[in-house]
């Protein structure tokens, strides 16, 4: 079975984080520049946002792989293999339901109602059968248009090919799934918190 290795992060997040990174370079600058000595008070909390835009909006991703998928969130980091997942979600962002729980990808949340309100019965042709609910039903960010539905359906795609073609049949390898912590961002943040309130209070 030929599989196409697909890396998805959203545009508008990473040109929002080098926006927003770029911004708070210049702030650091011209802060140096008119007080240097101000600046060890006041230069933390524009670290701190600029780490926060890079964590938020630049880091998150999903890469859709042959033996599972890799979600990048702000974090953490998770691999989940094809057989451990029991269904896909789309009602916050797209979501991995696995038996172990929710694997909520931060690249792909669920539009916003702006966006919802332009969707024709034609953006839903072609849902796989595992989208719909007990009734049938589908949700505005199953279509095909969103980025939150489109790449549901391509991971519903090949998740029901593999499916039905018994690849599941051996069962789910515990150890397949794989959790990474960001230590270093959580730290990074932790440590420019603390300094902004020292600065901000001497």
């Amino acid at each position: 079975m030929s599989f196409q290795e697909v890396h998805y992060r959203p545009v508008f997040g990473r040109i929002l984080a080098v926006v927003t990174v770029v911004v708070c370079a210049l702030g650091v600058v011209a802060v140096i520049w008119s007080d240097p000595v101000s600046a060890l008070r006041y230069v933390w909390p524009i670290l701190l946002v600029a780490v926060l835009a890079w964590a938020l909006f630049w880091r998150p991703s999903l890469r859709v792989q042959q033996h599972g998928i890799t979600v990048e969130n702000v974090l953490r980091t998770r691999f989940v293999p094809w057989p451990a997942i029991t269904a896909i979600d789309t009602r916050y962002s797209l979501t991995l339901q696995t038996a172990d729980g929710r694997v909520p990808v931060w690249a792909a949340p669920a539009p916003g109602r702006h966006r919802t309100l332009g969707l024709a019965p034609k953006d839903f042709d072609g849902i796989g059968g595992s989208a719909r609910g007990g009734a049938g039903e589908l949700r505005p960010a199953d279509a095909l248009t969103v980025p939150s539905g489109n790449l549901a359906q391509l991971i519903r795609g090949h998740w029901e090919r593999l499916r039905d073609a018994g690849a599941f049949a051996s069962g789910v390898d515990p150890e397949a799934s794989t959790t990474t912590w960001h230590w270093a961002t959580m730290a990074s943040l932790a440590a420019l918190a603390v300094a902004t309130v020292v600065g901000l209070l001497i």
